[in-house]
């Protein structure tokens, strides 16, 4: 059984939604970054996406963009990324880690020696934005071949004769991404976000992730009500960039920002169905 399934297992027998902080592995730098993902789960994150960062993000707001590009400019890479994973597993065999990106970096690392790689390092599942259901052969399928969970996104124009294309070969949870647009962007309506959440829990048999736009506890609580889980990134993101700038070199301050905050989000959370 995978982290991801028993992740969400453990959190259905306690009856609440699951945290799932993102953060761009690399930004500022691989060490910082490293530093901040191990120290998530104390936080309060049950699963961590990890951004793998691209030169051309079309679904990131400013805040993750921009995050990326600090990431490319000290020199992170896909392996780094994975080495990161591999440090974080030393100290944590539980907590789920999903990179999510884009597929160009992937493509170049080549498909069938990333997923091998991936597996090995401790990754559990991937989001690749820009990889449509069409395209399955070209990491869906060998990501499942080789035990790692391929997460789709669905989004408020996925209609009912779209979404079993799109639910198909996904496994571990299905991602809803609640507003049509970029990141960062203000979430959905909690009325429409919750029925869409029931029709992809319908097609798919799996968990339903709500994303995009959930940027204060008093929001992540709301969905936590009825998502089975809530993703929270530009928010940590900004957090993040605003206690670095304020206080230049001083990573420690930063990291104890963002931690702040997802303790915030994660308690928001847990109190949601209580």
């Amino acid at each position: 059984m995978s982290r991801i399934k028993t992740r969400f297992d453990q959190l259905r027998a306690e009856n609440r939604a699951a945290f799932i902080p993102f953060v761009m592995a690399g930004d500022p730098d691989t060490e910082t970054s490293l530093e901040l993902l191990k120290k998530l789960p104390g936080a309060g994150a049950d699963l961590i996406e990890l951004g793998v960062a691209f030169t051309d993000p079309m679904a990131d707001g400013p805040s993750v963009a921009a995050a990326g590009l600090r990431a490319l400019e000290s020199g992170q890479t896909l392996r780094k990324t994975l080495d990161m994973v591999r440090s974080f597993r030393t100290q944590d065999d539980e907590t789920p880690i999903i990179l999510m990106g884009y597929y160009n970096p992937f493509y170049a690392y080549g498909p069938q020696q990333f997923v091998a790689d991936a597996k090995a390092a401790g990754v559990d599942g991937l989001i690749i934005v820009d990889l449509p259901p069409e395209e399955d052969e070209e990491l869906c399928l060998p990501a499942r071949a080789a035990g790692l969970d391929f997460i789709r996104l669905a989004t408020p124009t996925t209609d009912d004769a779209r979404l079993p294309s799109v639910v198909k070969n996904t496994s571990g949870f299905v991602y809803y991404v609640s507003v049509a647009g970029i990141t960062g962007k203000a979430a959905g309506e909690k009325a429409i976000v919750e029925d869409a959440l029931n029709r992809i829990r319908a097609a798919s048999g799996l968990p339903a992730a709500v994303g995009f736009g959930i940027k204060t506890a008093e929001k992540a609580k709301e969905f936590a009500g009825f998502a089975d889980a809530v993703v929270v990134g530009s928010a940590l993101v900004d957090e993040f960039a605003k206690a670095l700038e304020a206080r230049p070199g001083e990573a420690d301050n930063a990291i104890n920002a963002v931690l702040t905050l997802a303790s915030d989000i994660s308690g928001a959370i847990r109190a949601a169905r209580k």
